[in-house]
């Protein structure tokens, strides 16, 4: 590939190097952000050589080129406008500020939920690993591993309590991220989140019965009761604290001389934040999380399948927006309280459709002439099916709209059959083919069934759309 001309040629369809206010790279993909969007000429970006395809999200207008290719493609852009390295959060930073205040907002809770998503998928998994170990009837009739095995017991029991611990201490993982996001000191946030999960405290999943009994533990401070409960799996709570946290702290390092910074900001920053967390905060966040997490459960399981359709339906319109980053924070809740909600069900949700975009691609790239197409559709459906989406979704299937119509179709129809079998995951990982092992061991085989009729009617109504609209253009020519 002739590098430096692929970066001449983007240069002047982005408008000219004076509109490229911000640009990056990531391992598939060429970031920008523009000055003046309107001017760049996205059809023509399509027909350089070597790209895949682009899209628009977050304020930044996204190139795909694919691994290794986009390195040299950039380091000729840089060379070109003369624009030093810059990293994608810094392009992130320059394409917020075009963002509504919603977007801004989906965008705030993944820069949050993204890092600690390692720690969650990796106590997930080990928690499907126990779910393994544990289950009756998954490979002996009436007995589970360890009954057959005794001596897996201990390790069985080990791995739980690994599978655990990003759950339990939850709050310091989420306020260390939030509190580095709202512009706070982390360590600071960890702290606060160490505060909410204090062993002194009454479990926070053991309110519920506390509640109940009347037996909730308080702090008597002059007369005024103070709840003595943590938030051990809390989400809602620990984001409000953590912004109040970085709040409180930078206001108190504009009053504290510098001298005394050091000791009292801190000291004072957890005090009164801790305080507000227990008298204010945290009550009512608590019950606005339940509301909230109980709305969700009320839809998967009082409208049953047609919820399910609905929601298989508009997963991917959200991936478009990215407001599907918002669903993380539902999902580590709803894994957090696992014994009661059973799991998540978003998860096997979002795996039905990215299947569907998947079978949606292959079937194009199996059915186009265009060898250029067909070298884009084939690997990205690939991609799609082990839980990527983004090259199939925005390089092919929007972009020839049909496709993607047909993937709505397809991931609407299994997440009517899943959600018709409460198929629910115990674990975060990749929504696709590899999510088997996430998934409850109850209902592997209705995830696997689901997956099929995701694949076979996005695959199916591709072919059927494809035909019709290539029988239209020849009757349009005739």
């Amino acid at each position: 590939m002739d590098f430096p001309s692929i970066a001449r040629q983007l240069i002047e369809k982005l408008g000219g190097k004076d509109n490229i206010a911000a640009a990056a790279h990531c391992a598939t993909r060429l970031r920008l952000a523009l000055h003046d969007e309107s001017k760049a000429d996205l059809e023509a970006i399509d027909n350089i050589d070597g790209v895949k395809g682009q899209f628009q999200v977050a304020g930044q207008i996204q190139i795909i080129f694919g691994s290794g290719i986009v390195n040299q493609v950039y380091a000729a852009m840089s060379k070109l406008t003369g624009q030093s390295e810059m990293s994608t959060k810094e392009v992130s930073s320059a394409g917020a500020q075009k963002q509504n205040v919603v977007q801004r907002a989906v965008k705030g809770l993944s820069d949050i939920f993204v890092p600690i998503i390692p720690a969650i998928v990796a106590g997930g998994l080990l928690m499907g690993l126990f779910n393994v170990l544990t289950a009756t009837g998954l490979f002996i009739d009436g007995q589970s591993l360890i009954d057959a095995y005794p001596g897996m017991a201990d390790l069985a029991s080990m791995i739980n309590t690994f599978a655990n611990a990003p759950f339990v201490y939850l709050p310091v993982l989420l306020a260390f991220s939030a509190s580095k996001k709202f512009g706070g000191n982390p360590f600071l946030g960890a702290a606060l989140g160490m505060l909410m999960v204090h062993p002194d405290l009454l479990n926070g999943w053991g309110f519920g019965g506390a509640s109940v009994s009347g037996d909730i533990p308080v702090w008597n401070i002059f007369g005024f009761e103070i709840q003595k409960v943590g938030y051990q799996g809390s989400v809602l709570p620990v984001l409000v604290s953590a912004f109040i946290l970085a709040k409180v702290e930078n206001g108190l390092r504009k009053v504290i001389p510098s001298v005394l910074d050091n000791l009292l900001t801190p000291m004072l920053a957890i005090f009164i934040t801790g305080f507000l967390t227990f008298t204010l905060v945290g009550p009512i966040t608590r019950d606005a999380g339940f509301l909230l997490g109980d709305g969700l459960n009320w839809l998967y399981e009082s409208a049953g399948f047609i919820g399910g359709a609905v929601f298989g339906l508009v997963y991917a319109p959200f991936v478009i927006t990215g407001m599907h980053h918002s669903f993380i924070a539902f999902e580590t809740q709803l894994l957090a309280d696992i014994a009661v909600t059973g799991g998540t069900f978003i998860f096997p949700i979002a795996a039905m459709s990215n299947v569907a975009q998947g079978a949606a691609a292959l079937a194009f790239g199996f059915s186009t002439k265009d060898k250029k197409a067909k070298g884009i559709a084939m690997p990205s459906g690939v991609t799609a099916l082990l839980g990527i989406t983004e090259p199939a979704m925005f390089g092919v299937n929007l972009k020839h709209r049909y496709p993607f119509i047909a993937a709505v179709v397809g991931a609407a129809s299994a997440s009517a059959f899943i959600t018709l079998f409460k198929v629910k995951a115990t674990a975060l990982g990749a929504a696709g083919l590899p999510g088997i092992i996430s998934i409850a061991p109850n209902s592997v085989w209705f995830y696997v069934i689901g997956m099929a009729i995701s694949f076979a009617v996005a695959f199916g109504l591709t072919l059927v759309l494809g035909a019709r609209a290539k029988f239209k253009a020849v009757a349009a020519t005739a």
